[in-house]
């Protein structure tokens, strides 16, 4: 069985009783609630010791799924660092959100920041399916309509993705390259827009499919070949 951990800051739910009255355990168990149909599913926080992800933990997770948002600096580098080379070594990962402004996927991208335009305006969101039969995508309609969400446009500043999966539409006008895959060593990334925390996003069916889907698109590839580097000897005799 896939081994999913979730890691969420949880701060908005314990300090804003609009956060509080959507996710009243917060996030984390949200999307725990319907993951752990599927797959055997931990959660993490940041005021846990060493954020909740020990040595023991990350080695035991197969996909991370991060939320972050309003603390981002309190992420110890030190766990970014091991973090992103779990993720060089195979562990899929899937920023959710305002993840995007997160140490490790700035770091993953290489970038110094991961900013773009925003609005909280109870804008309706449409994301487009755009890769059509991509396995992210298997059981979505080529719509899912939000009718309230936070606003992302572009310019949003991260690499050209690998693989363009949804591109979002705003009432406000604006568009979003709202879900992205990546690969950075033998790990899979998925970044995936939606999921502010005064929404109830993470209930809708279309919005856990995808991330179900995601779970099973990043999760490592089995019989893989072991990578060989550094000094090798010649294949032909001279």
């Amino acid at each position: 069985m896939i081994r999913v951990t979730i890691w969420n800051e949880y701060r908005h739910e314990q300090t804003n009783p609009a956060v509080q009255e959507i996710y009243p355990a917060g996030i984390h168990q949200a999307l725990a609630g319907f993951l752990q149909e599927e797959f055997e599913v931990k959660t993490a926080t940041l005021d846990e010791a060493e954020h909740g992800l020990t040595d023991n933990i990350l080695n035991e997770t197969d996909v991370l799924i991060w939320w972050g948002h309003i603390a981002h600096d309190e992420v110890s580098d030190h766990i970014v660092e091991k973090v992103k080379e779990r993720i060089l070594d195979g562990m899929g990962f899937i920023p959710l959100h305002s993840a995007h402004n997160s140490k490790v996927f700035k770091v993953l991208m290489g970038t110094r920041t991961g900013e773009l335009k925003w609005r909280e305006a109870d804008d309706k969101e449409r994301l487009w399916v755009v890769e059509e039969g991509h396995p992210i995508v298997n059981g979505i309609p080529e719509v899912i309509e939000l009718e309230n969400e936070e606003m992302y446009g572009e310019r949003f500043g991260i690499p050209k993705p690998d693989e363009l999966i949804f591109i979002s539409w705003f009432s406000g006008g604006e568009v979003f390259r709202s879900g992205c895959t990546y690969r950075r060593g033998r790990g899979k990334i998925f970044y995936f827009r939606p999921g502010h925390e005064t929404y109830p996003t993470y209930y809708h069916k279309d919005i856990q499919q995808v991330i179900r889907n995601a779970v099973l698109w990043a999760s490592p590839e089995q019989g893989s070949p072991e990578l060989k580097l550094g000094n090798v000897q010649p294949l032909e005799s001279r």
